[in-house]
């Protein structure tokens, strides 16, 4: 049997999944969840063979829920989302349910997903992050898995973020993160308007500098308004100058 989660905030399109698949013998639902947060828990808990997901969930997204999975299921999402973001899909060779969706759409889904289960192939969920975040323009929050507990970190809180080997340290401030991302990620996504790369190491929050000052000759540091002191390389100054009209 292929043991089958749903995670979807709405209740008619759970109602609905769980009526088509009453048609495929060998699925056998074992749990559906209304949230990120409870999906999540479940599915890293009961290790499904495949999951129904929602990518548009306020709490936490599909996507979101992705980048902190620690068991690899099959993936079919259940999207409203708009055709750009399905190349992403496609790239993958994971399937999608465009709502709304025939019958017949959703039994070849999950022909699709009995495939993927009897081949095993869990890299696609890697490969479609990857992919997505080439397509997505803005990220409005920031997603970490620390031992049992997930954070969800809005921008908004983010004062700056430093580099650290394959790893980035996200810094708000009352806490401190550590999230499995490049600073060329970071750099492409983060609000163009807030913040600004001041050294290979750094991406800084603009409205949180306090002062910039001259370190030594040609080079400079900028404080926060924490007491933070973060130093400015040579490529960084001009952007910094450009960004704070200097």
């Amino acid at each position: 049997m292929i043991k089958t989660i749903i995670v979807e905030d709405e209740k008619l399109a759970r109602d609905l999944i769980k009526d088509y698949l009453e048609n495929h013998e060998d699925f056998e639902m074992i749990g559906e969840y209304e949230d990120g947060f409870s999906g999540l828990k479940a599915i890293n808990e009961m290790k499904p063979d495949l999951v129904f997901l929602d990518i548009q969930m306020p709490k936490l997204t599909g996507f979101e829920m992705l980048e902190v999975l620690e068991h690899h299921p099959a993936i079919i999402f259940t999207t409203a989302y708009d055709q750009y973001a399905l190349k992403a899909f496609e790239h993958n060779a994971l399937d999608y349910l465009l709502k709304p969706y025939s019958k017949d759409r959703f039994d070849e889904a999950v022909g699709k997903a009995r495939e993927r289960v009897q081949s095993g192939d869990a890299e696609s969920i890697n490969r479609l992050v990857e992919h997505r975040e080439q397509l997505e323009e803005e990220i409005h929050r920031v997603v970490v898995k620390s031992r049992s507990k997930i954070h969800v970190i809005p921008v908004n809180d983010i004062i700056y973020l430093e580099a650290q080997d394959d790893y980035v340290m996200v810094y708000t401030r009352n806490s401190k993160h550590l999230k499995q991302k490049t600073m060329k990620f970071f750099e492409a996504h983060l609000p163009a308007e807030d913040f600004v790369r001041i050294h290979r190491s750094y991406i800084v929050r603009l409205s949180e500098i306090s002062q910039m000052q001259l370190y030594e000759k040609e080079s400079y540091i900028v404080i926060l308004k924490n007491g933070v002191k973060l130093p400015v390389s040579k490529s960084g100054l001009p952007k910094l100058k450009k960004k704070l009209d200097f």
